[in-house]
This record gives structure tokens, C-alpha cells and sequence, in this order.
């Protein structure tokens, strides 16, 4: 049974619109109404049976829906494109797509592997914001060889781009030109960067896990709906990590 309130941040995230903290910034704009009103005050409580709108659209409390794909080449990582190119939503059942699920965070068109979908909005700015340190892992295959010193380099915290520093977790080289880096930070298109600022072409880029979750019997262009530990664990990295900043910043001051 569902508690009679519950505050208007919480359904909208709930709903699938969006983080609760950015469904806050929603109600501030005016852009949210309930029982025909506008309602711009945070902290409002209302009832789960009360009419609520956004952007004149009503929207409905949803189940919470957590997927994986392997995803292959030649798909956007989008919900829909104006160009009507293949998209990730073309990979899975539209059940899913009608309950409003959508991808965290990006890959590219040739890159390949774990991509994680779902509606629930704090779940995927908890695995998008930085401060959570939510590691991926990539397999990334060179147009040539790889230098000794250059992953020294990229290990050592010596690459910089425009957004700064490019701080790793690790890297290690599994072939000739072949390497293994895992990294949280989430800079558009981070691992090409990293690379071309050294003058390598990255011709393969398949991402092998996403915090902790691996694409493990799962076929390119298959998915699955991950399992209640799958989530429980994720959620216990973001916990740790989380500790681990608190205590970092305490230390500091």
C-alpha cells in the first residue's frame, strides 16, 4: 500500500522526470502543476491520488526499471533521433520505452558495451555525478602500439585537457596496442581524448563495466534487467565512496 503523502520533489522523481534535486529546480519554474495549480513552493506535500502536471502533460508514479545492454555499434545512445538513425531504444521491448526509460550517460556510435538504462531519476545521477566516483572500465585497442613512458604518463596524472587534470583509477596494457583503463570521470568522449592528446587513434572502444556491473553472458545487442543485488551493490559503492569524500573533506579541514 502506498502512504497517503508524499512530497512533490519525491513523486516527480518517482514519475521518472528527473533527479529530485532537479525536480526541485522543475517546481521553481513554475513548470509543475497539481490539481490545475501551479505550484512553485518546495517542500510541498501532496497526496499519491492528486493530479499532477508537467508542462501541461500529466504524469503517473511508475515502477522503477533498471536494464543493461550490450550495446553494439551503430546506435545512438538516445532516446530518439531527429535524423532517424538506429537508437538503443531500437534494442529493447517498447514496454520499456512507453515507461520512460532513458540511458545514463552516453557512449559513442562505434563504441561498444555496457550501457545502463532506467527511470529513476536519483539512481542515475547518483552513477552520473562525479562526487560518487562510479568507476567504468574500457578495453581500448590502438591504431599502433603503446609506449611504456605514454602509460606512465596517463597513470601519473600527466595528460591535461580543457576540463583539466585527467586523474585515473588505473591502466594496464593487455597487448601491443591494446589497454585496460578504468576512470570516473565522466568529460565528453574522456577516453579518444586521453589518447589523441598523445597522438593515438582509438579504433575499438568497448566498455566492459559500468560501477562494478559487466556485461557477462549478455550478447552484443541483448539486454537483460539487472537483478535486486546488481542494484544493492551499486548502490553500496556510491555508499563507501560517498564515506570516503566526507572523509577525505574532514581531513582537509
Amino acid at each position: 500500500m502506498f502512504k497517503k503523502k508524499i512530497r512533490l520533489n519525491k513523486y516527480i522523481s518517482y514519475a521518472g522526470i528527473c533527479s529530485r534535486r532537479n525536480s526541485d529546480k522543475l517546481i521553481q519554474s513554475g513548470s509543475i502543476e497539481v490539481n490545475g495549480k501551479i505550484i512553485s513552493k518546495l517542500g510541498t506535500i501532496i497526496d499519491y491520488y492528486d493530479e499532477v502536471k508537467f508542462n501541461g502533460e500529466k504524469i503517473f508514479l511508475q515502477e522503477k526499471i533498471y536494464l543493461i545492454i550490450n550495446k553494439p555499434k551503430g546506435f545512438i545512445t538516445t532516446t530518439k533521433d531527429q535524423f532517424g538513425r538506429k537508437t538503443i531504444m531500437d534494442l529493447i521491448p517498447y514496454y520499456f520505452f512507453k515507461r520512460k526509460i532513458y540511458p545514463i550517460g552516453r557512449l559513442d556510435y562505434s563504441t561498444t558495451g555496457v550501457l545502463l538504462l532506467t527511470n529513476d531519476g536519483n539512481f542515475s545521477e547518483y552513477l552520473s555525478h562525479p562526487k560518487y566516483r562510479i568507476q567504468k572500465i574500457y578495453n581500448v585497442t590502438l591504431n599502433k602500439e603503446i609506449k611504456i613512458e605514454d602509460i606512465r604518463k596517463i597513470k601519473n596524472g600527466d595528460i591535461y585537457l580543457k576540463e583539466g587534470k585527467v586523474i585515473i583509477n588505473f591502466i594496464m596494457k593487455l597487448k601491443k596496442n591494446q589497454v585496460k583503463i578504468g576512470i570516473h570521470i565522466g568529460w565528453n568522449r574522456i577516453i579518444k581524448r586521453i589518447f589523441g592528446k598523445l597522438n593515438y587513434i582509438v579504433i575499438k572502444l568497448d566498455r566492459i563495466s559500468f560501477g562494478g556491473i559487466t556485461k557477462k553472458n549478455i550478447k552484443i545487442g541483448n539486454w537483460k534487467i539487472l537483478k535486486k543485488n546488481e542494484i544493492a551493490k551499486i548502490y553500496d559503492t556510491i555508499k563507501n565512496n560517498n564515506i570516503y569524500e566526507k572523509n577525505k573533506y574532514n581531513k582537509r579541514t
